[in-house]
């Protein structure tokens, strides 16, 4: 049995003809090799109501049927278009976030990433001032052609001596299996300005950060203590810094927190990679050479608390809000 295909404009003239003629049903069937049900339909759709027929509007009436039946894109609709605009602009959400938690949050919308991804694409989600030409809204996701160090490339910062390598750090911390280990680094903006301490869960991923007067160890020693101070004592276990000056003083840090200090390996940040990440997703809201005297402590806690909500797929697209406080939190 072959394929089904639709009447086409030259056998709408032959049906034309034939009904001029008046000729029944079945003997126009026969002639165009079709079944007497597809003629009969044909001319029920596209009969007058004196009962003439017309091949040209018929096949004018056939493709905007043909239109009508296609499923509409999912990005067409108003409120789902400005509910995903609204995520990455404002939220800097990645489209795989908004698609799992989408459906984590058993929302009535369902759309992938990759639908989301070719709407980019395609500026679909573009802002309405966008100029052609420009990339749109995809420079406002994670990734947009950022340089890395290549081969061959040489630390410049200055080096410190440290007492625990990062082979020494407990299984439970390597393996992330409890809250309470952290790594921490330094967030730069202008040169000689304030800049940001950041301090992320290694299990939760959860973010805490803010603002040092300078980028100097007694700075640093100074705002970690206070930042780990309010922490119970069980959520504050080890640290994995960054290899700079600016931990310099982590002895003390470590004496006045209760907490063992362990250095990664030279030319290794992925052996402290929830951290470098997380500072990524800072640079969204704080770009290099921003100036961070400008900021009050009240964005620098936005701009953490957008991050602590934002879902992660490491966590099973919860937030490292919800993982750190154990508390479920309705989103979208």
């Amino acid at each position: 049995m072959s394929h089904y295909h639709h009447l086409n404009s030259y056998e709408r003239e032959i049906i034309l003809k034939n009904v001029v003629l008046g000729r029944p049903i079945r003997s126009i069937a026969t002639q165009l090799g079709r079944p007497p049900s597809t003629i009969s339909r044909e001319l029920k759709r596209n009969q007058q109501g004196d009962g003439t027929y017309s091949s040209v509007q018929a096949e004018e009436k056939y493709h905007a049927r043909r239109e009508g039946c296609c499923r509409q894109p999912l990005l067409a609709n108003p409120e789902l278009h400005d509910l995903i605009q609204r995520l990455i602009l404002d939220h800097q959400w990645s489209p795989e976030q908004i698609d799992q938690r989408l459906k984590q949050d058993h929302s009535p919308w369902k759309i992938s990433y990759t639908t989301i991804y070719r709407g980019i694409e395609a500026h679909l989600l573009d802002e309405p001032n966008h100029q052609p030409g420009q990339r749109g809204i995809a420079r406002r996701l994670r990734h947009r052609g950022k340089s890395r160090h290549g081969k061959g490339y040489e630390e410049r910062r200055g080096k410190i001596n440290y007492s625990h390598s990062i082979d020494e750090r407990p299984p439970e911390a390597n393996e992330r299996r409890v809250i309470g280990h952290w790594e921490a680094d330094t967030v730069v903006g202008k040169i000689g300005s304030e800049c940001l301490v950041t301090l992320v869960d290694r299990k939760t991923r959860l973010l805490i950060a803010a603002k040092a007067a300078k980028k100097t160890a007694k700075c640093v020693k100074e705002k970690l203590i206070e930042l780990f101070s309010p922490l119970p004592r069980h959520q504050r276990l080890t640290v994995t810094p960054d290899r700079g000056k600016e931990f310099a003083w982590y002895d003390q840090v470590a004496k006045a927190c209760g907490m063992t200090f362990y250095f990664p390996n030279p030319h290794a940040p992925w052996q402290r990679g929830s951290n470098e990440n997380t500072n990524g997703l800072l640079r969204e809201y704080f770009p290099k050479g921003h100036d961070f005297r400008q900021d009050s402590d009240a964005s620098i806690a936005h701009a953490v608390n957008e991050l602590n909500h934002r879902p992660r797929k490491c966590l099973g697209w919860k937030t490292p809000f919800e993982v750190f406080y154990n508390q479920a939190l309705h989103l979208v």
